[in-house]
């Protein structure tokens, strides 16, 4: 494909997310990488492949914000550990689509009323979209609207992630949702109701798409200790503090518990569990009919590792490939701040392996 049929893109950082994105940006020929931010400053002025252990590309990663705006991309791929609105809004405004995987759904309970606005204003002066995903929330919540097409009646849509999230290695979030402090903390719930609060944004989206007015909408946690120290390589897990969390949004409307979006998660092998954990995505639509789904993370048959390092990657690509995936129909929509609902089915396209 010619490059300028291509969609031109900008990759947001390097690090665990980040690097998938680019590695799949790269692969895929309906897009083309045309320049990467480094937020680390040793990683300004190296190949963006060398970066990510690919080939060279001949992209170079810079710390310049200005320089990547006047590549004037279709495009941003934004992959920071958490974002930030007013580096959004520079591109937004500048024109560009932005794609991100950093704690966005809607944007109303992760960046607040106000900035939620400017957000929007930025999308409409540079005619604009803005787009947040992951698995979960964001895929997750598309498989229940995707389900829930099949029912004639719904009294209520569970999706529940129930996993070792030892692989998903980045120690800044796992602790933003409880892991590693002390058990007895006081503030513990709270701090995993705040470090959680994008999960809440996929229960209003589909709330919005089912066209559900919530009447209120709840959190409860639930913790469990670790039984010795557990170094996972990117973090410890100390002995006394969490090593388990559970924790659902709850979303009532007319009186009635419609939406239970939560997770199960422990850290590392010394954890007393009180609960059992399913290695899947549970989804279950309450209903005529009553609808149940399994997704399960497996590797592909021709996949090597030699670390949990190597099997830490299934995990990145699960939360960055589904923003991605949607670029071309984001970079497609009417200017404004954009969900699952507001976008057409947004496939895998560029990346069918039809050479066997």
């Amino acid at each position: 494909m010619a490059n300028k049929n291509r969609i031109r893109v900008v990759q947001w950082s390097t690090g665990n997310v980040g690097a998938e994105t680019a590695r799949a940006i790269l692969a895929n020929p309906l897009l083309e990488l045309v320049g990467c931010y480094a937020f680390a400053p040793e990683k300004a002025g190296a190949d963006v492949g060398l970066l990510i252990g690919e080939p060279a590309t001949g992209v170079i990663a810079t710390a310049d914000v200005d320089a990547l705006l006047a590549l004037r991309p279709d495009c941003l791929c934004y992959n920071p550990v958490w974002g930030n609105a007013a580096e959004l809004c520079r591109f937004l405004a500048a024109g560009i689509n932005v794609v991100t995987s950093s704690h966005m759904i809607t944007g109303s309970l992760v960046y607040g009323r106000t900035q939620r606005a400017e957000l929007q204003a930025a999308c409409e002066a540079g005619g604009s979209s803005l787009f947040g995903s992951g698995m979960h929330p964001g895929f997750s919540n598309l498989m229940a609207l995707a389900t829930s097409s099949a029912c004639s009646r719904i009294d209520k849509i569970s999706i529940l992630e129930s996993q070792d999230a030892s692989g998903y290695a980045s120690a800044e979030t796992q602790r933003s949702v409880g892991f590693d402090h002390p058990i007895d903390s006081p503030d513990l719930e709270s701090m995993v109701r705040d470090g959680s609060q994008v999960f809440a944004e996929g229960l209003e989206m589909m709330a919005d798409a089912l066209n559900v007015t919530l009447d209120s909408v709840s959190f409860a946690a639930d913790f469990a200790p670790a039984t010795a120290d557990a170094d996972l390589g990117f973090m410890t897990i100390r002995e006394g503090h969490v090593a388990g969390v559970e924790g659902h949004w709850l979303g009532h409307s007319g009186g009635q518990l419609i939406f239970d979006v939560g997770f199960k998660w422990v850290m590392g092998p010394h954890v007393r569990q009180p609960w059992p954990i399913d290695h899947a995505y549970l989804l279950r639509i309450d209903g005529m009919p009553t609808l149940k789904l399994r997704l399960e993370i497996r590797p592909p048959a021709d996949f090597v590792a030699s670390s949990l390092q190597d099997y830490m990657r299934l995990g990145m690509v699960l939360t960055g490939l589904p923003v991605v995936n949607a670029i071309p129909a984001v970079c497609a929509a009417t200017p404004g701040i954009k969900t699952y609902a507001d976008l057409p089915v947004t496939a895998a396209a560029g990346f069918v392996n039809t050479a066997g």
